[in-house]
């Protein structure tokens, strides 16, 4: 059961990146889908890495991922270490407004007047700082600092440790898990993001590699940029469209086995108790 449903898993994998690696001649032939190519051609990716429109999308999604998961990592990390310690001043009170972020989440409209307020439209910090801290990552983390025993605390305490040696020293080195998922997390997000772009970003050259997939992929909207346009119209065949959703998932793809260690035991945080 469990191969039947790996296979049915990989197929969609295996189907795009043949697809890719087809020549247009193919996959006109086989109505647009290729499960295994006769020839194996490169001429979709040398096309679509030729323009800059894709190669810039890429540039832009690799610094906001990064940019974007850093400063994510270091916001939910400060502020679930303050949490989780008993006796913060207005800590109560802040968990209780993140609880409410949780819940009740903002609007497209309500969101979209914050950034245009702030000066944020047309601007890469549109992508990140409206995002920059998940109320479910903050929650878990926050659950995993309150099961470290107290007894370290105390013992750095009396070493003379602040709270940021604290945290540097013996918090963090125990919580590579939950730090690698939470990562894993928000990289995922700034990743396959694409709405938030196309909201706040009027220029679609600046547009990241997930907006312009989108408009590969539905070839039907008209771009501020025309050359986006222009290239999503002229390459009808399917094989250009699926080298661009190879290009979007390889990055995710290979960062995921350096971590998987640490998701299983990442995910189980607050499961098991004792």
């Amino acid at each position: 059961m469990l191969t039947i449903i790996v296979a049915i898993v990989l197929a969609p994998f295996l189907v795009v990146i043949s697809t890719s690696l087809a020549t247009p001649e193919e996959v006109i032939a086989k109505g647009g889908w290729v499960v295994w190519p006769d020839q194996i051609s490169f001429a979709a990716y040398q096309q679509v890495l030729s323009g800059d429109v894709v190669t810039r999308a890429t540039t832009v999604s690799l610094l906001v991922t990064v940019v974007g998961t850093f400063l994510s990592l270091l916001c939910t990390v400060t502020l679930a270490y303050a949490l989780a310690r008993p006796g913060v001043f207005g800590g109560k009170p802040v968990l209780l407004l993140v609880l409410f972020t949780f819940l009740f989440p903002p609007g497209i409209i309500p969101s979209y007047l914050v950034v245009q307020n702030v000066g944020l439209l047309d601007s890469y910090f549109a992508l990140i700082l409206p995002v920059l801290v998940n109320a479910f990552n903050l929650v878990v983390m926050r659950g995993f600092f309150q099961g470290i025993p107290d007894e370290l605390y105390e013992a750095a305490r009396i070493d003379g440790a602040g709270d940021l040696r604290i945290l540097v020293r013996i918090v963090l080195p125990l919580s590579k898990a939950v730090v690698a998922v939470v990562g894993l997390f928000y990289a995922v997000s700034y990743w396959n993001s694409f709405f938030n772009a196309i909201l706040y970003l009027n220029d679609s050259s600046k547009w990241p590699i997930q907006a312009v997939l989108q408009q590969y992929v539905t070839q039907g909207a008209q771009l501020a940029d025309p050359s986006v346009a222009e290239s999503a119209s002229r390459n009808a065949p399917h094989s250009i469209q699926m080298a661009v959703v190879v290009l979007a998932l390889v990055p995710i793809v290979c960062v995921y086995p350096f971590i998987q260690r640490h998701f299983v035991k990442g995910v189980m945080t607050g499961a098991i108790k004792g």
